[in-house]
């Protein structure tokens, strides 16, 4: 070591090496950070919906459902990935009082359409407590040989309170299953005549189960569900129960000639069945089958389905609204005391409102 000056030389020298990489793969540690929180990456989840992997579409579905910030943008990226696959299917909605016998009824032809080499699902929205917004999901067990069917697909949902018990993300679910193969789907309603009209608007055949000899304190939700009706069906049309079956079509089918025509230029049939003998199931989809028939024939079917993707289309704009007016800081920091306000009678609830859209409108 020499000194030149106050500064010293030495003959080492280190040079500078070559930049090694990151000994964690950014990629790597992204899935396996998804793998750790349960959750795949939108492509996995549509690799395993349209290989026909139950869990992997259950596990969507409960993704879709959920109402956590975090999995919003990848249920979006989901339902949107899985929209070129869907659409190849008939949606048929089931309706009727409590005890009429739906998911027999589901059960019963579906072994029939499982013979026929058809692929099903079934998505039945069961009622949620308003208290604790517990569900009993009690379908699956009334299922049995559909549930072990793996070409079938049951999926029980809780309605969460809203209206009349349908489950706010039943639309996405439909395109979810589709997308995995099922050309049959079915929707079942509470059957408390409120979801109904909902159940409607998504489906392409609506059928409404009833009972005879039920009596006339339904004859107000009847009516109203009996004009969206494309099939009565009187199930439990067994043993001494079938005459009366019978007599209550009969009054059915003289009750459907006051209805104005329907728009799809199908006049609705009655037919009556069995779910636990199976009498009747064959002709029941057969009526079905009619329908598909001259639906797809004379355009309706095309047109009807239009019809809910535009519904869908306004829906997800409302839906996006509320959630970013609830959301905004300052509206929650005026809620409360507007709140008080308006149950003090300083202001009255429109009055209320429109002052909170206006300072949302200006941002």
């Amino acid at each position: 070591m020499t000194e030149k000056g106050n500064r010293y030389q030495t003959a080492l020298r280190v040079n500078k090496g070559i930049e090694q990489p990151s000994s964690v793969n950014p990629e790597a540690h992204g899935k396996y950070k998804q793998a750790k929180s349960g959750l795949l990456s939108a492509d996995e989840y549509l690799e395993g919906i349209i290989s026909g992997n139950r869990p992997i579409l259950g596990k969507a579905i409960t993704i879709i459902e959920s109402s956590h910030e975090k999995h919003q943008g990848l249920a979006r990226e989901i339902v949107e990935k899985c929209l070129p696959y869907s659409g190849k299917s008939i949606r048929i909605g089931i309706t009727g009082v409590p005890g009429v016998g739906k998911s027999t009824f589901i059960e019963s032809l579906g072994k029939l359409l499982l013979a026929e080499g058809k692929k099903l699902a079934v998505l039945a929205i069961d009622p949620s407590s308003s208290r604790g917004k517990g569900s009993i999901l009690g379908d699956k067990t009334r299922m049995e040989t559909l549930a072990s069917d793996s070409n079938a697909f049951i999926r029980p949902s809780p309605s969460g309170g809203t209206l009349g018990g349908v489950a706010r993300k039943t639309r996405e679910s439909l395109i979810l299953c589709e997308a995995a193969g099922y050309n049959i789907l079915f929707v079942e309603t509470v059957g408390v005549g409120q979801s109904e009209t909902a159940v409607h608007s998504m489906t392409d055949f609506f059928l409404l189960l009833m009972l005879a000899g039920a009596g006339d304190e339904l004859q107000g939700i009847k009516r109203g569900i009996m004009e969206m009706a494309d099939a009565i069906v009187i199930n439990k049309a067994d043993g001494d129960n079938e005459n009366k079956a019978r007599l209550a079509a009969r009054e059915y089918e003289n009750a459907l000639h006051l209805f104005p025509p329907a728009a799809s230029g199908w006049a609705p049939k009655v037919a009556t069945c069995s779910s636990t003998t199976g009498t009747g199931i064959a002709e029941v989809w057969k009526i079905i089958g009619e329908y598909h028939q001259l639906a797809l024939k004379n355009g309706y079917f095309t047109e009807n389905r239009n019809r809910q993707e535009l519904s869908i289309f306004f829906e997800t704009i409302k839906e996006g609204l509320s959630i970013s007016f609830f959301s905004n800081n300052k509206i929650n920091s005026m809620l409360e005391p507007m709140k008080i306000q308006v149950l003090s009678g300083k202001l009255s609830p429109y009055r209320a409102a429109q002052k909170l859209l206006d300072v949302f409108m200006k941002g």
